[in-house]
């Protein structure tokens, strides 16, 4: 999968192909990224123009067509003749911040190196690493490009060896930098906050720079360390798209800037802004991994492409590709009130309608006396019934009045001679202390110990603020954000090793670290506290854009919802619900017996249909706007369903085409489950066994009429057999 010939090379499998070029010896060029080629021969070879106030390296003085302001490089620098935003940037002992990366070597590994401290992508691949070297700094730099045959994604990563006598700082040092000879692209990234993550927004790529980025010490609510760089006329099913996704959690940054010469630049990974690095002689410094995405077929191959790759070269443990089970979690039931007594009758609840899973959120360990027999003799009582128990934990936060803080003040995040700032009451503890580490990683094995835990939802309710850790020295102090992500991550890895039959779901007020690095160490991310279902719609179609609909809880909650105080059917919050890790987040005890025979036959059908939505293939069918379509398929079975968020006057019948069927096989439709008629909370559910089949081609082709229903937040659904 990777070659080297004529000072070229060639990484492609059947997805892509990425071509770097060697440049007078020593300048590392990026050619082609794109389709996959039989053999890159230099169709359309560099043009070299001479471009006013464009400088030349000394070497070509006399040379004013050659000037690194116009190339395509591989991992700029600024300083060295380029203006445009760089790679990394490193400083000397003598102030200069001015460097220049030679070629010197390449290897060509067929095992994956792994990356130490950090989450990485692993599985069949060959990996490409390239030697650089500044010979006046005195340091290497290493590129490394993973290819996968079963996938279209390039992972790279970038490390950096001080090879010099002196210290150097690292000031920036992203994971990836790629150099696209136009600009005719849109840039799609996905923004939000917290209760609306992931929103997909779709823009033109201008002159200048566009940056989404995050300071907060986690991937963040606001911006998701992903972006797309799609031709405008690319949309689900059709254009190119190229992607890049970041397997990290904390502060990062994603720039794309559309240059005076209309080429287009962008970088991703660690953000400048809260980073610096000192390399003593002979230390090396890891940057994160970035998975780069190329479709040739618009967002849905790329999205697939990701959720194939993340489900099999990153996610890890017995649960990756294990029916995940369905839950009622009490905090929405009950909040902060809740006792033993009000716990088991949720369980008692659950049990009688099919749940699976009981999960004990926030608050239990305030007021022992709210659990009468503690946690084992509470997590007794919920396995007695036959469900699996949860518990919810934040190991990463204190408060001023905790004996923790009394007994060790120096270990939370904060500046001498200021007051810290709150969040939720809360303090941040410095995870990039060993000692923090080890106190958290005792505390939390025995949490886990005490009882038999099936479940653990790890949640971080806090962005930082005064990144200042009392044990690094004032100029290492740019080093804490970045050190505290090594320490989660190195918690993480030995409590997932050592409890491997707890399944893990990360949290951060819903969906502020959702991200690729997580994934790594849990499985599933708890979407976002917004549980309306309108809301939820735009959630996860923008989470599904990147990531695998396995890894995303999704829960069934009360109306009139707390969030937004908006009323839907139960019918629709429950098919949104459907398409994650599904659940329930309300108090099911005081539901009406019509809720309850509702749930009944929501989880029956559900346990039937989730191998097919949990492993399937994820196909957006209609996205934003008035309605929504999502289509799941395995091979065995295709589940479809469609949402219509307001009801219209005089509107056309909506005819929905399913896409990616077999045109020659039968797909029999076993179940057919319009709206209710009779509104929100009455009228008997209608499930339809029609043995009636349809070729894959009339199907796709001619598509299925949606049946009118004159009412608002309808949710249908459709389930066909594989014949």
């Amino acid at each position: 999968m990777i070659s080297f010939e004529n000072e070229r090379f060639h990484l492609r499998n059947d997805f892509f192909s990425y071509v770097m070029e060697i440049a007078r010896g020593k300048y590392l060029l990026h050619r082609y990224w794109g389709r996959p080629l039989k053999e890159f021969r230099d169709s359309a070879p560099l043009q070299r123009v001479d471009r006013a106030f464009s400088g030349q390296l000394a070497d070509f003085e006399n040379e004013r067509t050659y000037s690194l302001d116009v190339l395509p490089q591989e991992y700029p620098v600024r300083g060295r003749t380029d203006y445009r935003i760089p790679a990394y940037a490193v400083e000397l002992e003598n102030g200069t911040n001015i460097s220049e990366l030679n070629y010197v070597s390449y290897k060509i590994f067929d095992i994956k190196p792994t990356l130490k401290g950090l989450p990485a992508s692993f599985g069949d691949s060959q990996t490409l690493e390239i030697e650089l070297q500044d010979a006046c700094g005195n340091f290497k730099v290493f590129l490394s490009y993973t290819v996968f045959a079963d996938s279209p994604i390039l992972a790279r990563s970038v490390k950096f060896i001080n090879t010099s006598s002196k210290k150097i700082k690292i000031c920036n040092a992203a994971s990836a930098a790629i150099d696209f000879p136009d600009n005719d692209f849109d840039i799609i990234n996905l923004y939000g906050g917290h209760a609306a993550e992931r929103t997909i927004q779709r823009r033109k790529v201008s002159r200048g720079i566009f940056e989404i980025s995050s300071t907060r010490g986690a991937s963040s609510h606001q911006h998701s360390p992903f972006i797309a760089l799609a031709r405008p006329t690319a949309d689900e099913f059709q254009g190119e798209v190229y992607a890049a996704s970041l397997i990290y959690s904390g502060s990062f940054a994603i720039k794309v800037e559309a240059e005076q010469f209309g080429t287009t630049r962008f970088v991703i990974g660690l953000n400048p802004d809260v980073f610096s690095w000192t390399l003593e002689p002979g230390e090396e410094f890891q940057t994160p991994e970035v998975a780069l995405n190329f479709s040739a077929h618009g967002l849905n191959s790329l999205s697939q492409g990701y959720h194939k790759f993340y489900r099999e070269h990153l996610m890890r443990g017995k649960f990756k590709d294990k029916i995940r089970p369905i839950l009622v979690n009490n905090w929405e039931a009950t909040y902060f009130d809740f006792n033993e007594e009000k716990i088991l009758a949720l369980a008692d609840c659950a049990k009688d309608m099919g749940l699976e899973l009981l999960v004990l959120d926030d608050g239990w360990f305030v007021n022992t006396a709210k659990l009468a027999h503690g946690l084992n003799g509470l997590a007794d009582e919920v396995h007695k019934r036959g469900l699996k128990f949860g518990l919810w934990v934040e190991p990463e936060m204190t408060n001023f009045d905790s004996e923790l803080y009394r007994a060790h003040p120096d270990w939370i995040l904060h500046v001498p001679d200021y007051k810290p700032s709150f969040g939720r009451h809360q303090l941040v503890l410095d995870l990039s202390r060993a000692d923090v580490c080890d106190y958290i990683l005792n505390a939390m094995r025995k949490v886990f110990s005490c009882a038999q835990i099936d479940y653990i939802k790890w949640d971080m309710n806090r962005h930082m603020t005064e990144a200042f850790s009392a044990k690094l020295p004032p100029a290492r102090q740019m080093e804490t954000q970045h050190r505290y992500m090594l320490g989660l991550y190195a918690i993480m890895e030995k409590l997932t090793a050592e409890f491997p039959d707890i399944l893990f779901e990360s949290c951060s007020g819903g969906g502020g670290r959702f991200d690729a690095g997580i994934l790594y160490y849990m499985p599933q991310t708890w979407t976002s506290d917004n549980t309306d279902a309108i809301c939820r719609l735009s959630i996860q179609t923008g989470t599904g854009l990147a990531f695998p609909i396995i890894s995303q809880g999704a829960h069934v909650s009360v109306t009139p919802n707390h969030q937004v105080g908006r009323v839907t059917p139960m019918q629709m919050r429950t098919f949104v619900a459907m398409a994650g890790t599904f659940g329930y987040e309300l108090d099911i005890t005081k539901m009406s017996d019509v809720e309850k025979a509702d749930v009944k036959i929501y989880v029956e059908l559900y346990k039937e249909i989730r191998p097919t939505i949990q492993l399937g293939k994820f196909t957006r069918l209609l996205t934003g706007g008035n309605e929504y379509a999502w289509q799941f398929a395995d091979g065995k079975r295709v589940v479809v369903m469609y949402f219509k968020i307001l009801a219209q006057p005089a509107e056309p019948i909506r005819i929905l085409r399913l896409a990616e069927l077999d045109a020659d096989k039968l797909y029999t439709l076993k179940k057919y489950l319009p709206p209710k008629k009779l509104g929100v909370d009455g009228g008997e559910q209608k499930i339809f066994f029609e043995e009636k089949s349809f070729y894959g081609d009339e199907l796709m082709y001619s598509g299925i009429a949606v049946e009118k229903i004159e009412t608002d937040f309808a949710a249908y659904m459709w389930v066909f057999e594989v014949q």
